[in-house]
């Protein structure tokens, strides 16, 4: 690929991925550009694939967006809804019915935790995914894209914060990648 995502208005380039902050009036906007950016220069996903549980509040990211996502996108297959969350557990299943799906292109889309300043935004890149990353998980790398959000601090207890993290905000980030990943697949 080797272009950045700055060029796009609005963009807090970090290497080849951006960081978005998931408040304010247009907050939207910016996101949807760098995920249309992405299409246009590497192809429009072929699949989504939401990692985590319904088990714990902050990992529920992923299958809260993937359940927004069932129901909005129907051209593309979507992995990994509140009904059949893909987690570490089953993660290996899904791998051995859909062994192609690193060789297609894939948006990976996961909760993980960071510095409190980045708490409620999410990091949208080219390049695999990394699950589990965050609660020292060997899981292999997953998608042609990934998109993040930060919905706890991490550095001390990590399943514990996870546990304890606001279902609110989870809820509202899940409701924002649902709407930029639409809006970003729609013409």
């Amino acid at each position: 690929m080797g272009e950045s995502l700055a060029p796009i208005p609005g963009v807090q380039a970090q290497g080849t991925e951006g960081r978005f902050t998931t408040e304010g009036p247009d907050a939207l906007r910016p996101a949807v550009q760098a995920l249309r950016w992405l299409w246009r220069h590497e192809g429009a996903p072929e699949g989504i694939l939401c990692i985590g549980t319904d088990r714990s509040t902050g990992d529920s990211l992923g299958p809260l967006v993937g359940s927004e996502l069932h129901h909005r996108i129907t051209s593309i297959p979507v992995w990994g809804v509140m009904e059949r969350p893909v987690h570490a557990a089953n993660l290996q299943i899904l791998l051995k019915h859909h062994p192609d799906l690193n060789q297609r292109r894939v948006l990976a889309i996961d909760a993980s935790l960071g510095k409190l300043n980045d708490v409620g935004s999410i990091v949208i890149g080219p390049g695999p995914l990394k699950p589990g990353a965050g609660v020292n998980k060997q899981l292999p790398p997953l998608g042609a894209y990934h998109l993040t959000g930060t919905v706890n601090v991490s550095g001390f207890m990590e399943y514990f914060v996870l546990q304890n993290t606001r279902l609110f905000l989870v809820m509202q980030m899940a409701s924002f990648i649902a709407g930029a990943v639409t809006r970003s697949l729609s013409s």
